[in-house]
């Protein structure tokens, strides 16, 4: 997969670096991949569809046809779940998301329904945006322009990973809501990956002693953070 620098997003992604709220910080990451496969992707990608298919035998029929990806009898629809998995990849390379499965994601009904709880998610994210120097435009105006300009939300599916995969990066007990969207254009070929999570200032940490977490608690503890992102 090919990363597709596009400014609007990459500005958006910037702004979500590190937000901070008082009790706690909001990080996210949005980033757009081209669907097109060469090399090491084209590799895992074929793996990973022997894989799947290698398992359809001893697979209920009731699982396989409630796929969320659509049924895994279907090219198609094997190509769709291997590009989730292609995304995490690229995005948390640190991380090997190649055992996730069908049942690892859901499907949205709508996409208002994706877009109404990113909204409310992001209240008060947006709130801090709007105060910032960043001119008259709303924040959720900014984002949602910027995501339908590079993939056409119109004729998007969308897929929210559960982050339920034992040791993924969203598994910290601090989080006090995570969400992982993908918005799928299948003609285009396209996926833009929305990631967000908020994290407790007080909660979720690791032993005191801990050298990881003694340097958060010194920031968390810093005077210089601005109302909405660190100095």
């Amino acid at each position: 997969m090919k990363f597709l620098e596009y400014t609007p997003l990459s500005r958006v992604s910037a702004f979500l670096q590190r937000v901070n709220l008082g009790d706690c910080v909001v990080q996210g990451e949005i980033q757009a991949y081209s669907c097109k496969l060469a090399g090491v992707d084209k590799k895992l990608s074929r793996s990973l569809d022997s894989e799947v298919v290698g398992s359809l035998s001893t697979t209920p029929p009731s699982v396989l046809s409630a796929s969320p990806v659509g049924p895994l009898t279907d090219a198609n629809s094997r190509k769709t779940l291997i590009y989730l998995i292609l995304t995490l990849n690229h995005m948390y390379p640190d991380y090997d998301f190649s055992m996730l499965r069908a049942q690892h994601f859901r499907k949205e009904e709508d996409l208002r329904f994706a877009r109404a709880n990113i909204d409310n998610l992001m209240l008060e994210t947006a709130k801090t945006w709007d105060a910032e120097c960043f001119g008259s435009e709303q924040f959720s105006d900014v984002l949602w322009s910027a995501v339908d300009e590079v993939i056409g939300l119109c004729d998007c599916d969308v897929y929210c990973y559960s982050g339920d995969m034992e040791g993924d990066p969203f598994a910290d007990a601090g989080n006090l809501w995570t969400f992982n969207y993908f918005f799928y254009n299948k003609k285009s070929k396209r996926i833009v990956y929305f990631s967000c999570r908020s994290r407790s200032k007080h909660g979720g940490k690791q032993s005191p002693s801990s050298s990881d977490s003694e340097r958060e608690e010194d920031m968390y503890a810093d005077d210089d953070f601005a109302d909405g992102m660190e100095i």
